[in-house]
């Protein structure tokens, strides 16, 4: 009897050693299996710092190098002006700008040269934020954007389409631009500002350029600021 309750007791013991051992196994799986979560975790996130990180830093490196061009655009836009007020324009026809009538009338004016360089005008401007018309615009319209610091390129039947695609491309990026056709006009190409007017053969001829440094906003401009959108478009 002694030795068969013994044996039990014994079965007993190994049962409850064999389930502990089994629990901490099992607990050992956890932790181990917890500790992976986090580790995994920590990279995922780090993970994520780093892609954010290196996306931020290349944004600001983008927005910095943007920053730089524009100024670096701004300046020689300056110098540029400053080079192009003190420029003589061969073959540049002038205008006294006091001789040149400035009053609001509301019907067609008579202007002595064609296109007109100033005079009276509508009190509605054309729109030149570098707008370009496929049709004639009423020349006392145009006349007002000129009196706020416009540059009016001008053509006939005889232009050349890349001359007109070359100009109609810097006008669209001229603020204070515009262009159209001018029927009646004796050159193919003119550019027109207040009391200036330039005639050339070709977009390429370097004093497009200067003209429009010149007189975009120029000395020559009786209402230097004024606005260049919100009137008349075509």
């Amino acid at each position: 009897m002694g030795s068969s309750t013994t044996s039990g007791q014994g079965s007993s013991n190994d049962r409850k050693a064999r389930i502990a051992a089994m629990r901490r196994a099992e607990q050992a799986r956890e932790r181990r299996n917890r500790t992976v979560a986090i580790v995994a975790a920590t990279a995922v996130v780090a993970g994520l710092v780093g892609v954010g990180s290196y996306l931020f830093i290349r944004e600001q490196n983008e927005k910095e190098r943007e920053e730089a061009r524009v100024t670096a655009e701004q300046k020689a836009q300056a110098k540029a002006r400053e080079e192009a007020a003190n420029a003589t324009i061969e073959g540049e026809r002038s205008w006294d700008a006091k001789e040149l009538g400035r009053k609001h009338v509301a019907k067609p004016v008579s202007y002595p040269m064609t296109p007109p360089v100033g005079g009276d005008h509508d009190q509605v401007w054309m729109n030149c934020n570098g707008d370009v018309y496929a049709k004639p615009i009423p020349d006392r319209h145009a006349v007002h954007s000129l009196e706020h610091g416009a540059v009016w390129v001008t053509y006939n039947a005889k232009a050349k389409p890349a001359d007109l695609k070359a100009l109609e491309a810097k006008v669209s990026a001229t603020p204070y631009s515009l262009m159209s056709p001018v029927n009646g006009q004796k050159g193919a190409l003119m550019l027109s500002a207040w009391g200036k007017q330039l005639t050339v053969d070709s977009a390429k001829d370097p004093r497009v350029a200067t003209f429009f440094a010149k007189y975009v906003q120029g000395k020559q401009t009786p209402e230097p600021g004024a606005a260049c959108q919100g009137g008349m478009a075509q």
